[in-house]
């Protein structure tokens, strides 16, 4: 098989990253304090961390979907304004997203094949692992994974397509991304009952009207069919109940399609290129444990907020070459205990805000949760909750400014 070469390709040993514990967040107090942690989020560059991981987990993780930087050469923006016109890009409020540029496509690919050879490391024998790209260079990684997995090692090349608009006059409007699965081996994990969809109508009529329809193979209607290697899913920007902002968010049914099909219950599905955290999202949604990175502050904040709706207890981890500036006093903000609640007050454009009722000064242990509408952009200003001893409370500002009180 023909294998990819290009200026200045090797594997370097990386650094292992020196992971520090922030904090535990139990959703509307599950399992306060004492529950263990189902899922990782962890904030550090995604090469470091899977180093760091590799003495735990080499071998043991599931599932890995990675939609890393397409090598668009282009600067996104996070929209973090509520309640906002869609149809007025000029006046939404914008923050820093993250950025997709290269020097060149040597420095990219250098990128993604060192990354897409820890996560081959870190995959169990029957894992799979979906690699999200476009038209970029998704050509250059089918030939990087050949290399790493062994081209019998490939399962499928998915297309999502998409509806939207396009500045495109000189050719095809491009409105599909490419989804590469690879399988560490060939004893790999696919649940194909647990993805079936129902048979488009005119074929149940088709079927029901001739008994020849089918050249005399007459599928099981009643169970539906297996998706067919194009998917359409509407992304994100139309999906108004699960839009977080953050850019190149992925839709959840795509996920759930992934998950449901390439992991079981308790499995671990991981995502080094977290974003809005979706898949992480997803996991916990279908009862599997998570771990999942980026570097960006905001995309912790952002999976953090959408984790705090589910049912699973997780941790919030760091590298501790990450400084964050965590301011501890501010007269903007004010506070007020009434019997089993805390009212909160202040003039802050407040994203996110959790409370550890019963702080020991270690460990913060979110026991209560209150997050920004991503529709309306109200936010509970009380949350109901039993004190235990001394109060932590931490919030996060739509600016990403973040602050810890004590009370």
């Amino acid at each position: 098989m023909p294998i990819l070469h290009w200026n200045g390709k090797h594997l370097p040993s990386p650094q292992p990253a020196t992971l520090t514990l922030d904090s535990v967040v139990h959703p509307k107090g599950r399992g306060y304090p004492k529950s263990r942690p189902e899922g990782r989020i962890i904030q550090g560059d995604n090469l470091a961390v899977m180093a760091a991981l590799l003495p735990e987990y080499e071998g043991r993780i599931n599932l890995i979907y990675a939609d890393p930087p397409f090598f668009t050469n282009r600067q996104f923006h996070a929209r973090v304004g509520r309640g906002e016109d869609s149809r007025k890009p000029s006046k939404w409020k914008l923050a820093e997203g993250y950025h997709d540029s290269w020097t060149d496509i040597d420095s990219y690919l250098g990128f993604l094949y060192e990354r897409l050879h820890l996560m081959h490391r870190l995959l169990a024998p029957n894992g799979t692992l979906y690699l999200h790209l476009d038209w970029h260079a998704d050509a250059h990684a089918r030939l990087i994974l050949d290399e790493i997995f062994g081209a019998e090692n490939f399962i499928n090349e998915i297309i999502w397509a998409y509806h939207g608009p396009s500045p495109i006059r000189t050719a095809f409007n491009r409105k599909h991304d490419t989804i590469l699965m690879y399988a560490k081996s060939k004893d790999y994990v696919f649940n194909v009952d647990d993805i079936r969809e129902p048979y488009n109508p005119n074929t149940v009529a088709t079927f029901k009207a001739s008994k020849k329809a089918g050249f005399g193979k007459v599928p099981d209607l009643e169970r539906g069919k297996v998706p067919e290697d194009w998917w359409y899913f509407p992304v994100v920007a139309r999906l108004h109940n699960e839009r977080t902002g953050y850019p190149t968010q992925k839709p959840e049914a795509m996920l759930a399609r992934i998950i449901l099909a390439s992991s079981n219950k308790n499995d671990i599905v991981a995502d080094f290129f977290c974003g809005s955290g979706t898949t992480s999202l997803v996991a916990a949604k279908h009862g599997r444990r998570f771990i999942t990175c980026d570097e960006s502050i905001r995309a912790v904040h952002t999976a953090r907020a959408r984790l705090a709706g589910t049912k699973s207890v997780f941790s919030v981890e760091r590298d501790v070459t990450i400084k964050t500036k965590v301011a501890t006093k501010s007269k903007k903000i004010k506070f007020k205990i009434s019997g089993d609640a805390i009212q909160l007050r202040t003039s802050l454009d407040v994203d996110f805000w959790e409370v550890d009722p019963a702080w020991d000064g270690k460990t913060f242990r979110s026991a209560a949760q209150a997050q920004r509408h991503v529709r309306s952009g109200e936010i509970p200003m009380e949350l109901k909750i039993k004190i235990g001893g001394k109060i932590c409370i931490r919030l996060v500002t739509v600016e990403g400014k973040q602050f810890e009180l004590n009370i």
